[in-house]
């Protein structure tokens, strides 16, 4: 059966109707940064066709000549974001898309070395002439301690939730703390060319340390 993500480490993928404190271990991941509006960017489009073509191809190699060495079959997770505004050290609670500075990311399995990943980048780009694989890189981070809440409805009504999930990091002792890797993040539980925005989950998550 596949090595599914989102039951395997179920407190970070499933909606909790409480906000909650998480410990992120360290993970793969297959990303691409960019900026701008995400709904008429074509970069942004780049970045989704080439990150799943990418997480498609490692996955479907097993019915070929190129299955790396460790694989198991997997089922590719769902997609993740971090999001800045340009010029701020913080999370983006106003709704200004030009200003939008984001990394798109997918999880990958631990199999998929750097080897690994230059062998199907590769594979991809060979197949898919038409999308700009260059952006793609792999990254290995441990995002740490963060708060988490889950959203329900469109992105653009997400600033309450985000101050709901504020206030519960101060009542638990942290402070959001946004550096590097460690952004505001989402994780899309809906997809929303099928659902309505107002069903849509999205999990949120901001890094913290110690007040």
């Amino acid at each position: 059966m596949p090595v599914d993500f989102k039951a395997q480490d179920k407190q970070l993928y499933a909606p909790s109707a409480k906000p909650l404190i998480v410990d992120v271990p360290e993970m793969t991941f297959v990303m691409v940064d960019g900026r701008g509006n995400p709904g008429t960017s074509a970069e942004y489009a780049n970045a989704i066709a080439v990150l799943y073509g990418f997480s498609y191809a490692v996955k479907m190699s097993k019915k070929g000549a190129e299955t790396p060495a460790g694989y198991y079959d997997f089922v590719v997770p769902p997609l993740e974001g971090l999001w800045a505004i340009d010029g701020e050290a913080q999370a983006p609670t106003a709704i200004d898309k030009e200003r939008f500075v984001w990394t798109s990311l997918l999880r990958v399995p631990d199999f998929v070395t750097e080897g690994v990943f230059e062998q199907f980048r590769d594979v991809l780009a060979a197949k898919k002439r038409d999308l700009d694989v260059s952006v793609i890189r792999r990254e290995t981070f441990a995002e740490g301690l963060c708060g988490q809440i889950t959203h329900i409805g469109s992105y653009d009504d997400e600033p309450p939730t985000i101050a709901a999930l504020e206030q519960f990091i101060a009542d638990s002792g942290y402070r959001t703390q946004i550096a590097g890797l460690r952004q505001h993040h989402e994780i899309y539980l809906g997809d929303p060319r099928k659902v309505v925005p107002d069903k849509l989950k999205t999990l949120i998550r901001h890094p913290v340390v110690r007040a």
